[in-house]
């Protein structure tokens, strides 16, 4: 996929905000200097990452973290997207360091924008435990009560689909159950630990709340009413699952008699208002009835006992994880959220957008952010109410069952020495949001 100079990018509304997120169990490192979590426990099993790593150390930004906001600066963002590592604070010292992060990118000129839970749950949690909800809504007030008179904007979770089916339902995240459909209790505990928060950080004085789920279209394989039937389910699976809880205070489409304990009053707390409501999104999945023959999706081979295959959109670039590239998917997600939702959907944020190809001079990563901030504008011109859009990532990083096989950062890390380089993407960036003013 190579650049093209084109046009400058669309202006975007006075206000929007631009960011670049960061999660901390992929970045911190300093792994000694705080409680286990359950990716710690995961990456200690042979043959659950890919090459044998861990986040022991990571990009050690707990020790650089003066370094990497520097970066920041120079990127010339106005918000930083990060997030806390409940096992770290529940570690000496611990919510010390997020006071002195925070102070740093408020130094820098930068809104420090921290999510809450970014999947590193303390080891000794499980999300099958409706407590653990309780415990993370402790968790909060701890944090908002040291940190809320400098964080002006939060998100309570970091998407809680992908822990749940990833890590619950096929084993292939932290914790590695192999659930299937009997892991509905830790997305229903996943999303009442968000109202939990939401509640908690009221509490404390916030008003600027959101929380991060993953989205993108779903595609039938092809016209058929099986193929249809499978995308449907695939959809409500994956996007309205996690999304109409939060968004419309109820569960779709006969899903609430799956979820454990006292659910009409769960989805109360469930349901108690946002500001914005966050999308992180990569690319489109073309899905078909179970049995189909292309059923590896970036690597990860799906059970065959789930009721759908997910099958390869062809003739699309495709990035070094194997996703195919399709901006065009983005405007389709936002425009059909509106769409969908109508009057009750909030403002929206793409809380996450990115790519994994190799190298510094990395013009591939260019053509795709250009792409999909392309199709970011149209889906404003559209009408759609979209507030901000953040790059995933800052840096290179621990990318989970991959581990540093895959390269997001506009920001290249040497795992040998530490050593950061801005890529060409940082300067294309960097350059972009000047233009914007």
């Amino acid at each position: 996929m190579a650049t093209d100079a084109g046009d400058p990018i669309p202006r975007f509304p006075d206000g929007f905000l631009w960011g670049v997120s960061t999660s901390a169990h992929q970045i911190e490192g300093a792994a000694e200097e705080r409680e286990r979590s359950v990716w710690d426990v995961f990456t200690a099993e042979p043959g659950r990452v890919k090459d044998g790593s861990t986040a022991a150390v990571a990009c050690d930004h707990y020790h650089r973290y003066r370094e990497d906001v520097a970066l920041l600066a120079g990127l010339g963002v106005d918000a930083y997207r990060f997030s806390i590592s409940w096992p770290r604070v529940n570690s000496p010292g611990g919510l010390d360091f997020y006071d002195r992060l925070v102070d740093e990118v408020c130094a820098a000129g930068v809104r420090p924008v921290p999510t809450l839970f970014h999947w590193d749950l303390p080891a000794p949690l499980d999300w099958l435990r409706r407590d653990t909800a309780a415990r993370f809504a402790e968790y909060v007030s701890v944090v908002a009560e040291r940190l809320g008179d400098r964080v002006p904007k939060w998100i309570t979770l970091n998407e809680p689909a992908e822990h749940t089916l990833l890590g619950h339902a096929i084993g292939a995240h932290a914790p590695g159950r192999q659930l299937l459909f009997d892991a509905l209790p830790v997305a229903h505990h996943q999303l009442l630990a968000h109202g939990l928060a939401v509640q908690a950080l009221r509490a404390a004085g916030a008003s600027d709340i959101g929380i991060a789920n993953s989205h993108g279209p779903t595609w039938p394989a092809s016209a058929e009413p099986a193929d249809v039937a499978a995308a449907g389910f695939y959809d409500l699976l994956l996007n309205r699952l996690f999304a109409e809880p939060v968004i419309l205070g109820e569960y779709p489409d006969g899903t609430a008699e799956l979820m454990p304990g006292d659910v009409a009053a769960d989805l109360k707390v469930i349901a108690e208002p946002v500001d914005w409501y966050g999308v992180n999104y990569y690319a489109p999945t073309r899905v078909g009835a179970p049995g189909g023959a292309d059923s590896e999706y970036g690597g990860l081979t799906l059970p065959a006992e789930l009721p759908f295959s997910v099958r390869e959109i062809e003739g699309r670039p495709r990035t070094d994880f194997g996703w195919p590239v399709v901006p065009e998917g983005l405007t389709e997600l936002l425009t059909g959220f509106r769409d969908r939702y109508g009057d009750r959907l909030p403002p929206l944020v793409i809380t996450e957008n990115g790519c994994s190809y190799e190298g510094i001079d990395d013009q591939d990563r260019i053509a795709y952010l250009d792409a999909h901030v392309r199709a970011l504008h149209t889906a404003l011109e559209s009408g759609v109410d979209v507030r901000g859009y953040f790059v995933w990532s800052l840096l290179d990083n621990f990318e989970w069952a991959e581990g540093y096989a895959r390269r997001f950062g506009l920001v290249h890390v040497d795992y040998t020495t530490l050593e950061r380089t801005p890529k060409a993407s940082y300067h294309w960036f960097r350059d972009m949001l000047r233009a914007q003013g």
